[in-house]
């Protein structure tokens, strides 16, 4: 690509900060963002003022609430993500973190590390097993349908789910997954794991009344979006017992992570890994090059959202 425009990188690897999204939209047809750099109304319209040049947001992910789609639509500003290629790689943080919630991982973990294990004991550190109990999937998308699959498939769990759409038949039936309302989902279900997209609806999805419903037994996975979850409710919720315990790969105000988080030793906390390998990361900048360059052939995008 580089004998058809000039490149330029974020050698610090880190999120741009306001003023430098503002610099990058006004002196760049092209910007790959990552989920970290939030590209506001408020920075829209402070580049518009200075004269946004900027023609394509080839999003580096598959999430793209990070953007205001409203604003970049009418600038004219198309935008595209890298779908399909984070799949099983997301789905298996989900995983990860569910059966670290369930089997007291994180706990055990720091125990050891910090010397105070004394040996084994018959009623020390019980857990839950994961085996054979019920998941509650509220998103059945690629990533949801791919945790479905290694829960079923992997560990005899009894699938039900909560989406805009019903599985096909063939599907449905491979996971063994039963559609249903959320109100009996978070009845029903041992284990819950979000991949639902941020939208207007599913902001603090898991508020108050929700994480009462599901009741003291149950563990929630939030590998989807923080903005789906009510930090504070589910805080409260961990450390008055009315859950058994929750996993977070994603937060509401990412980086910062809600101060009253972590404090809870029934919360297992990553560091928005979902698709950190190796392989779904090179797969994510392959499918943003080949928006970056269907647009440059003027080629219709692969990718487009917007």
């Amino acid at each position: 690509m580089g004998d058809q425009c000039e490149v330029f990188i974020n050698d610090e690897d880190k999120p741009l900060d306001q003023e430098s999204l503002v610099t990058a939209l006004c002196s760049s047809e092209i910007l790959c963002p990552t989920v970290t750099d939030s590209i506001s109304a408020e920075v829209f319209a402070l580049a518009e003022e200075r004269g946004i040049r900027t023609k394509l947001l080839a999003n580096f992910g598959v999430g793209f609430n990070h953007i205001d789609i409203e604003q970049a639509s009418r600038l004219g500003i198309a935008v595209t993500n890298t779908p399909g290629v984070l799949t099983d790689a997301t789905a298996e943080i989900s995983m990860a973190l569910l059966l670290m919630c369930a089997r007291r991982t994180g706990e055990g973990e720091r125990l050891v590390r910090s010397g105070a294990w004394d040996g084994w004991r018959p009623t020390h550190m019980l857990s839950t097993q994961v085996t054979g109990k019920t998941l509650g999937i509220i998103g059945m998308g690629r990533i949801g349908l791919a945790m479905a699959k290694k829960a079923h498939h992997g560990f005899g769990m009894q699938i039900i789910y909560s989406s805009r759409s019903p599985l096909e038949g063939s599907l449905a039936e491979d996971v063994g997954a039963t559609r249903c309302e959320l109100s009996e989902l978070f009845q029903k279900s041992d284990f819950i794991s979000l991949h639902c997209p941020s939208t207007s609806e599913t902001k603090h999805l898991i508020d108050q009344e929700a994480l009462a419903a599901m009741g003291s037994h149950a563990f929630l996975i939030n590998t989807a979006r923080g903005e789906v979850v009510d930090e504070d409710a589910l805080a409260s919720a961990l450390g008055e017992g009315e859950i058994a315990g929750a996993g977070l790969d994603v937060y509401e105000n990412e980086p910062s992570i809600n101060p009253a988080l972590l404090k809870l030793e029934n919360l297992v906390l990553l560091p928005h890994m979902g698709s950190g390998t190796n392989e779904t990361r090179e797969a994510m900048g392959m499918c943003a090059f080949d928006n970056i360059q269907a647009y440059i052939s003027g080629a219709e995008l692969p990718n487009r959202v917007v």
